[in-house]
């Protein structure tokens, strides 16, 4: 498939036809920065779309789901481990991780570390 989509994209150039890219815009985060804008900008307005159905879940459990490391590992419990991983990978798209056996203290220098990542301001993030 990626061979076909290539020779596709080369046969393309060679006809000359219009090569398409991403359009550079600035971040929301810049764009507010200056705090001189008070309209969102009509790029990032989607008036195409529906105005969202509000759903009533209050019946439906918002806890993130937890998948036991030593669970999924043991013979005995590995099966409905596996299905609460499928659910939690397909349904919520991730999940807790115990009893992985790391450090506690090695967890919280993680954290930290990358908190002082999203705490640095823009300019030394690019």
């Amino acid at each position: 498939l990626a061979v076909f989509f290539f020779q596709e994209e080369a046969a393309m150039e060679a006809k000359g036809a219009r090569q398409y890219s991403s359009i550079i815009v600035p971040s929301v985060q810049e764009m507010v920065k200056d705090k001189m804008m008070t309209t969102v900008p009509p790029r990032y307005v989607r008036s195409d779309l529906d105005k969202a159905e509000i759903i009533d879940d209050s019946g439906v459990r918002n806890e993130i789901p937890i998948i036991d490391l030593t669970r999924l590992c043991s013979p005995t419990s590995m099966d409905s481990e596996i299905d609460k991983l499928d659910f939690a990978c397909k349904e919520w798209g991730f999940f807790q991780l115990v009893n992985h056996g790391m450090d506690s203290g090695f967890l919280d220098k993680f954290k930290s570390e990358i908190q002082d990542l999203f705490n640095l301001p823009m300019e030394e993030k690019k």
